[in-house]
């Protein structure tokens, strides 16, 4: 006979679980991307808590009231968000380098509403950030992020979290770090070329003062900027391949900040 029982403390735990896997959902790039609808994600976060509930050790809970267990409810969703934050964190690095590129081309002053994020961003941030989101789901990352909740119940235990400020500080700043780089390695080639042209017209306004070099400048800068960006499309592989292995060390550097 299959037992199907479910008691008042496996309740305790199941709730605990659903809190960590829904925090993570709901603030983890693509499992976050607002055009989901939010019964989805709610669906979706039941079932995997579901799922995850036979294979989490379940330790003993001490707490001595509601307000106590009130605690660790807080406690699990930090932990999930915090996950979900390194990755989301990661994918704004597209619209970090977007920026530039707009900067550069004249652009910077147009900017559009990104359906992901619901937040005013430029033409070309908009651009690599639906572009890396695609290429998570080609490349499978998607199911990466969905080992890594699973996994995490076994690094971090149910009521296991410890979160070490130092540690996680460290690991930010030095993502921080490689976040201005791999934003600027993207928009590298736009970049050089923008501003050597910006040194060749600023040579021929002081050679021929008589032409408007402003507005043939604006002109040529955005067919330029758009022209390098499609001889450079390929390489947003690359791109991308390297923004998604930062966000597994990323992931990892805050589970490592959160365990006991």
């Amino acid at each position: 006979m299959i037992d199907i029982s479910f008691s008042y403390g496996d309740l305790e735990y199941f709730l605990l679980i659903l809190m960590r896997v829904s925090a993570f959902i709901f603030v983890a790039p693509f499992f976050s991307t607002s055009g989901v609808p939010s019964r989805y994600k709610a669906m979706m976060s039941m079932f995997f808590a579901f799922i995850l509930y036979d294979s989490v050790d379940k330790t003993s809970l001490t707490y001595d009231s509601v307000f106590g267990y009130a605690l660790l409810v807080i406690k699990e969703l930090m932990v999930g968000i915090m996950l979900g934050f390194s990755g989301t964190l990661c994918m704004q690095i597209g619209g970090f380098a977007g920026q530039i590129v707009d900067m550069m081309t004249g652009l910077s002053m147009v900017s559009v509403l990104d359906p992901n994020t619901r937040e005013q961003v430029t033409i070309t941030g908009a651009l690599y950030q639906q572009y890396f989101i695609v290429m998570l789901i080609i490349s499978g990352m998607h199911r990466y992020l969905i080992s890594a909740i699973a996994d995490s119940f076994i690094l971090i235990p149910i009521n296991g979290a410890v979160f070490r400020s130092n540690y996680l500080l460290e690991a930010m700043l030095e993502f921080l770090k490689d976040y201005m780089v791999i934003g600027f390695r993207i928009t590298l080639p736009v970049f050089i070329i923008t501003f050597v042209m910006n040194m060749v017209l600023g040579i021929l306004a002081k050679v021929s003062p008589q032409l408007n070099m402003f507005a043939v400048g604006i002109q040529i800068k955005i067919l330029v900027g758009f022209s390098i960006m499609f001889l450079t499309a390929i390489m947003l592989n690359d791109a991308a391949d390297f923004v998604f292995d930062k966000m597994k060390i990323l992931m990892q550097e805050f589970a490592y900040g959160m365990r006991s």
